[in-house]
């Protein structure tokens, strides 16, 4: 006679005798379960048996999707995010009175029969008939497991989820057959443990675990007698017996399932009526999903790490791919957000731009020579509410940002290092005249030129009438002189600075080419400060530049097995020779010890940077870096409606903001926090000889400085992207352009125009 397995229940022979009873019966007993319309599908006992032979042996069975939990660099958690909300635990971990309350009201005879219960069916088959009616369901807890299978491989798919359920005999014979292979496989005990994880308890609770979390704030391990009824009693109707909306049902329900397992003696009559009054005792904690429940402001670096994983072809060839690991979860995402740097940069925000001001800002910091992205952060928290945002105004638009923001003069550097590259001595000199028209023509790439109109010659200026050249390649910097970084870029060419961008991963946010056109040298290309950051990293790393990351490591949990992903690796080039970095270093050390940046200084550790105000004042920016770390700031209207003039910042009021005097501040502050307790290393500077260019007196607060002057049109990076003159100069007032712009001359992109002018000849 065969035995009964270890795990409990029938033996395969066993089970088959009894199915095949159950299947001779399956066009009117099953269908009178559940189907009392059934003669009028036609179908008779021998299709149906017909059906059963040709499903598939073997059932797939999808690993169950689960929370995923996202940390920092040093293990800290930053959040979870899940399509469900269920960590799976073994049974030995889930209360043994959770294990006999779902037994004892879902299949009291779970441990008696085989994958179907015929005593069950035939029980369910009289009430039905009795009642007319469908009062009564007969599918065990494995069946039961098998359905919640297929709902869980159709995932939210809403078609496939009604198919996965719907009322029809051909499911229910799926599942009868699936139902066997489970029983045979896998034993009584890992099928209830399975059940316990795949079942649905509500409140976004998937699995035993997530439930008790969820009702009780406890592991389901140690659920009470009173605690486990009410979950069982739960799973039947999620929505009618929610404890949290209608505790009189819950509590009724509860007390069923109390009621029931004194009767099939799991406990004592004397202890059910003991559970019976006691309050549900509810200790709900609430569901914390996604990237809005991050931790220390880092909702957007969350957001970003997500995007990474469903665009990047190393977790998945297609997107769908992707998208499928992503939403079974399971995953343990180390990144590469240093907590140090993401604390530093929030508060310095925070202490400097409100989240209700009419402007914002946003800050990312960069490791070089790693790509390794340490912080991201903005004054408009993640979420939904008003002065909140789900846009990260820190990356490009196909990363989940906006359409990006001019750099204004911080795209200078890279003219610079393009000429340098280019064999320009440091110390060149160019007549930099206050105004001037666009020097025509200017070699593009692929043979072409750019030409000013003869006509209605396209003219830039400087920030006020004392700003006069000659100037060398210093002093141009430091006071961010635009018609010597024109003159040089008309000498060496567009193509050249294009190109030493691309090397640098400098993009437009919205992935658009960049323009050959001469004005680029001023800032007037859309781009976002993580790009900028990395950007400026590369001088940092002495010319080395490193594709950003944000993830160290995944691992991935299926079933009892944890598996390593593969992960996306920065790629490090030489986007520069080391001397060019050098040299580019050297300079910009100038602007922050006694230039535009001066407001931006670490005090005795070496820093760099480079201020950049845009077209009337839309925008403000400071790039800065040390040997260790490289920091992008921007301040600015993400809508590019409402200029920084006569403004009210963090509670400051300003007649007119410029790079040098809000967005440096927040870069200090946040780079000192982030980089406290870090060894200060020193640059390689280089010797640049003295041009000796004629003395022009003392140009202190002259107005063509970053840090305000009394500057006669006030503002570093004047009007168009630095085109025309205007130093943020505290004593200025805003630029008046006395000259005309040919129509086409600057193509507007939502932050303002992108100096695509001119014409190629």
């Amino acid at each position: 006679m065969p035995k009964k397995r270890s795990g409990g229940g029938l033996s395969p022979t066993q089970q088959a005798a009894k199915f095949l009873g159950v299947s001779v019966l399956a066009g009117a007993v099953l269908a009178g379960i559940a189907l009392p319309a059934v003669g009028a599908l036609g179908l008779a006992a021998k299709g149906s048996v017909e059906s059963f032979d040709e499903l598939p042996a073997n059932m797939k069975t999808p690993p169950l999707s689960q929370r995923t939990t996202i940390l920092d660099a040093d293990g800290g958690q930053i959040a979870t995010v899940y399509s469900r909300d269920r960590t799976v635990v073994p049974l030995k971990d889930i209360s043994p009175y959770m294990q006999k309350a779902i037994v004892a009201i879902e299949d009291s005879r779970f441990y008696q029969h085989g994958a179907v219960d015929l005593k069950g069916v035939l029980r369910a088959l009289n009430k039905n008939a009795q009642t007319g009616g469908v009062s009564e369901g007969a599918s065990t807890l494995t069946q039961q497991y098998v359905k919640n299978v297929f709902i869980e491989e159709a995932g939210d798919d809403p078609t496939k989820v009604a198919q996965a359920t719907q009322q029809t005999i051909g499911r229910k014979i799926r599942e009868l057959k699936y139902a066997i292979q489970v029983e045979e496989e896998l034993g009584k005990k890992k099928i209830l443990e399975n059940y316990l994880n795949i079942t649905f308890f509500g409140q976004q609770a998937y699995g035993v675990e997530a439930a008790a979390q969820r009702y009780f704030s406890k592991s389901a391990k140690d659920l009470s007698v009173e605690q486990a009824a009410l979950l069982a009693g739960i799973v039947q109707s999620p929505s009618r017996y929610d404890p949290v909306n209608d505790e009189a049902e819950a509590t009724k329900r509860r007390n069923t399932v109390l009621q029931r397992m004194a009767a099939v003696g799991d406990i004592s009559r004397a202890q059910a009526a003991d559970a019976m009054k006691a309050p549900l005792g509810l200790k709900v904690s609430k569901p914390k999903n996604g990237c809005i429940t991050a931790v220390k402001g880092a909702g957007f670096f969350c957001d970003y790490v997500r995007e990474v994983f469903l665009t990047d072809p190393v977790f998945g060839k297609t997107k769908e791919q992707r998208a499928k690991i992503w939403n079974q979860g399971g995953l343990t995402i180390r990144t590469t957000m240093d907590p140090q740097s993401q604390n530093a940069a929030q508060r310095s925000i925070k202490d400097h731009v409100y989240k209700s001001d009419e402007v914002a800002t946003a800050a990312s910091v960069v490791q070089p020579g790693t790509g390794k992205i340490l912080a991201m952060g903005q004054s408009r928290p993640y979420g939904f509410k008003k002065n909140e945002t789900q846009i990260n105004l820190s990356v490009d638009q196909s990363m989940g940002g906006g359409m990006g923001y001019q750099p204004g003069s911080t795209f200078k550097p890279i003219v610079a290092a393009a000429a340098l590259e280019d064999g320009m001595p440091a110390n060149k000199v160019y007549s930099s005249p206050y105004r001037m028209a666009y020097p025509s023509p200017v070699s593009a790439c692929d043979g072409k030129r750019w030409m000013n109109d003869p006509n209605s010659p396209a003219k830039l200026q400087n920030e006020n009438s004392s700003e006069v050249g000659p100037y060398d390649m210093r002093e141009a910097t430091a006071k961010s002189v635009n018609t010597y970084y024109v003159q040089m870029i008309s000498d060496i060419g567009i193509c050249p600075v294009t190109t030493m961008a691309k090397k640098m991963g400098v993009v437009r946010a919205d992935g658009d080419k960049m323009p050959q056109v001469p004005s680029i040298a001023l800032g007037t290309q859309e781009m976002s400060p993580l790009t900028m950051a990395n950007a400026y990293a590369t001088f940092a790393s002495r010319g080395m530049y490193c594709t950003p990351i944000a993830i160290e490591s995944v691992n991935r949990r299926v079933g009892d097995k944890t598996t390593s992903l593969e992960v996306p690796k920065s790629t490090c080039s030489r986007a520069m020779s080391e001397n060019t970095a050098d040299t580019i270093n050297t300079l910009l050390k100038g602007v922050v010890e006694d230039g535009t940046g001066t407001k931006a200084g670490l005090g005795s550790r070496p820093s760099a940077g480079k201020t950049g105000t845009t077209d009337e004042r839309y925008a403000a920016w400071f790039v800065g870096y040390t040997p260790n770390m490289a920091g992008a700031v921007w301040v600015g209207d993400p809508a590019h409606k409402r200029k920084m003039s006569g403004i009210t910042i963090g509670g400051r009021s300003y007649g007119k903001v410029f790079g040098g005097e809000v967005p440096g501040p927040i870069w200090r502050d946040m780079m000192s926090g982030a980089l406290e307790g870090k060894p200060v290393e020193n640059f390689n500077s280089v010797h640049i000889p003295d041009s000796k260019p004629r003395d022009r007196g003392d140009d202190e607060g002259d107005g063509g400085r970053d840090d305000g002057g009394n500057g006669d049109n006030g503002g570093d990076d004047g009007f168009i992207g630095g085109l025309v003159g205007g130093n943020n100069g505290g004593g200025g007032d805003e630029p008046t352009p006395s000259f005309s712009i040919p129509e086409g001359f600057i193509r507007g992109q939502g932050n303002g125009g992108n100096g695509n002018g001119g014409r190629f000849g």
